[in-house]
Formats: C-alpha cells, structure tokens, sequence
C-alpha cells in the first residue's frame, strides 16, 4: 500500500453554525458543499485548504463530549502550516482568540503555537520551512 497523502479530516461540532463560522469566516477555509442530511438529522459541510486538503464538518444531536486534556488516547489535535506563526497568532487575537504563547520545535527549529476551536479542539499552527 502507497498512502498518498491526507484526503480529509472529520470535525463534529457541538454548534454546527458557531463551528462553520469559525472554520470558514476565522480560519478562511473554502466551501466546497454543505447538505442537511434528513435521515440523521446531521449537517455536514465539505472545507477545503489551497493545497486541497479537506475538512469535513459534521453536526449530530447530542454528541457526547471529546476526552482532550490531559493527553487522551486517539487524535491528538490538527496542525495547520503558516508562513508565519506570529502574524496568524495576531490575526486570532485581534479576533479574542486565545493563543498560547510560541514556542520553538526542538527538532526542527520551526515555530509553532496552540489554540482552540469552538469546541475545545487544540488546533496548531506550524510554521513552513525556508
């Protein structure tokens, strides 16, 4: 098997319009298509990124909440790259985000900071390399 690369990551909100605002006005995601889903009585709105990475966002009666903090088994958070770390923090802050204070990757020498989305979500930004 040759993985190619991520098609998409899936978000359930707890406040489908709070979330879709967030992604799409806070965070410029692309619409690409959105669908009331009857039978499950469910939205789900289809994100994408400039390189076409998709964000799948779903709504759900009732869903229970996400084990987050501390460290919790499963997905861990998502990382989005920036060309610049300070200036996307700035941007969420202007907007009365919280964002955590950067940091440096050890590793890599690459900046990078958290914040959250409506529901609690750790969501990082990593800065691109030169």
């Amino acid at each position: 098997m040759k993985l190619h690369r991520i098609h998409h990551v899936a978000i359930i909100a707890s406040d489908y319009a709070r979330s879709k605002d967030f992604y799409t006005r806070v965070l410029g995601l692309r619409v690409i298509a959105e669908a009331y889903r009857e039978a499950r009585d469910s939205w789900k709105l289809d994100l994408a990124l400039p390189d076409g990475t998709q964000l799948e966002l779903f709504s759900f009666p009732s869903p229970p909440s996400r084990p987050s903090r501390p460290e919790a088994c499963g997905l861990r958070h998502l990382a989005f790259e920036v060309a610049d770390v300070a200036a996307c923090a700035a941007e969420l802050q202007a907007q009365g985000i919280e964002v955590e204070p950067i940091r440096i990757d050890e590793y890599t020498g690459r900046r990078f900071t958290f914040f959250a989305d409506p529901d609690d979500l750790p969501i990082e930004l990593y800065e691109a390399g030169a």
